[in-house]
């Protein structure tokens, strides 16, 4: 889950709200459990009064959460993970080639079922409540997240499906989708991006079965929770299902990234698993985070409708994997419609050895934009996500180069660096002129700073 459990940062709501003139046409969120159908990507500009939004063929009123963008929903439907030969479809490709492969039921079908076409509009009790992150955590605040209303929101992880897909009676699964985050502006963040979501389940007979003389041994008992275990968990049941999860995403992440791949496992915390772990890998020389994972709270498991059962969990992002595989330097490339770019990853089946040649080069423009900040509280991701909506992806990356508090008057100013580069194109001084100045009219209107420009 690394990236996908790992958004633990504190933010605010944005000001740069959904227009109230959206309107967004699709399928019904309640086709959640199709394994094909995608959510289609058709846009309308029209909407039935001025505060509500219709996204995916539901109607959402618009309250004081709402801080979902028209830039944000631009990218609702475009389901990059489900288009062919597209890098992100090649990666959820080969991992679910290999779980198709590795691992069979007892009629010989596939164990694991796969959901790559649930709606990325989930409600708050399934992104937090039904995971058991508490009220108070500082994941669930709007700084973070895109909130259609107080009780609706864009997925922030595929963890949000977890729960109802228990709950439907599946004990191995893997869920894939698009996700939403307000977050950081550079080369490596978005806030569209993948993840898979893996989760397997065990009844005690398929944990012990293999085991000799397993037939004592059980899955729970009335103990207390330490650093290697929950309180109901034996310690015998949590060493088989850590050893059963390291050993698939070890064969997963050799089959992708190829055979003599070092992994290494670090010790983390996850509100919905415990223990839990980040997956690093050495690849070229360079240790890097892949994803997170851990044993599932039996708590969430028993909500579920799965009492009887003890499970694992895993979340990785297809970004993260996409870019280290074939070398894509520049997160924005995904959303690209260049052929140069696009045509590199067709090729005659999903598992080519594939390189990205890089488009040429184009030079950024830089430029700084300093301002005080209101006296009101202020975050940061207010003004990543009203850069990004002004901007789009000619933003490269906003880096936060100064921070000045005034001796006298107590005021904080912030000075930010903006580099603009189009992956496409050559960008004139006179275009990036005008983006800067409307960002810094928006910074003024919208987040109430006072600009020293």
């Amino acid at each position: 889950m690394a990236m996908l459990w790992k958004f633990m940062r504190v933010a605010k709501y944005s000001k740069t709200a959904l227009s109230p003139k959206v309107k967004v046409r699709g399928i019904p969120t309640h086709s959640r459990h199709s394994s094909s159908k995608s959510v289609p990507s058709d846009f309308a500009a029209s909407a039935p009064c001025s505060n509500t939004v219709e996204l995916l063929g539901k109607t959402y009123p618009q309250d004081d959460y709402s801080n979902v963008t028209e830039k944000i929903l631009s990218k609702v439907g475009k389901n990059l993970h489900n288009r062919q030969h597209h890098p992100l479809w090649l990666i959820k490709e080969q991992v679910k080639d290999h779980f198709y492969k590795h691992y069979i039921g007892r009629r010989g079908t596939p164990l694991f079922s796969v959901y790559d076409g649930l709606s990325p509009v989930v409600t708050v009790q399934q992104n937090f409540d039904s995971l058991l992150i508490p009220q108070n955590h500082a994941s669930r605040r709007k700084e973070d997240n895109y909130y259609l209303n107080r009780d609706h929101m864009l997925r922030a992880h595929t963890s949000a499906h977890q729960w109802d897909l228990i709950h439907s009676g599946l004990d191995a699964f893997l869920a894939v989708g698009d996700v939403y985050r307000r977050d950081t502006i550079d080369n490596t963040h978005y806030p569209v991006f993948h993840q898979m979501e893996g989760v397997r389940l065990f009844s005690c007979h398929e944990l012990f079965s293999s085991i000799k003389d397993g037939e004592g041994l059980q899955l729970f008992e009335q103990g207390h929770r330490t650093a290697h275990k929950q309180e109901c968990h034996t310690m015998e049941a949590v060493r088989l299902v850590e050893f059963n999860l390291k050993q698939v995403l070890t064969k997963l992440m050799t089959h992708v990234f190829g055979d003599g791949l070092q992994v290494r496992w670090v010790d983390c915390y996850f509100p919905f698993t415990h223990p839990s772990f980040e997956m690093e890998i050495n690849f070229q020389g360079e240790w890097m985070e892949v994803l997170g994972c851990g044993v599932m709270e039996q708590q969430l498991v028993n909500s579920a409708g799965a009492q009887d059962k003890i499970g694992w969990a895993f979340g990785l992002g297809l970004e993260r994997l996409a870019m280290i595989l074939y070398d894509i330097p520049d997160i924005r490339l995904f959303w690209s419609e260049d052929e140069r770019f696009l045509k590199q990853f067709i090729g005659p089946h999903i598992w080519q050895k594939i390189k990205f040649q890089p488009l040429s080069r184009y030079p950024p423009l830089i430029n700084d934009i300093s301002f005080w900040l209101p006296s009101e509280a202020y975050s940061e991701n207010d003004f990543y996500d009203l850069v990004r909506t002004v901007g789009g992806d000619l933003i490269e990356k906003v880096v936060l180069v100064d921070e000045f508090a005034h001796p006298k008057t107590k005021k904080v100013s912030h000075c930010y660096r903006i580099v603009y580069r189009h992956p496409e194109r050559t960008l004139t001084q006179d275009e990036v002129h005008r983006i800067h100045q409307a960002i810094e009219e928006s910074a003024v209107r919208e987040l109430g700073v006072e600009g020293r420009f």
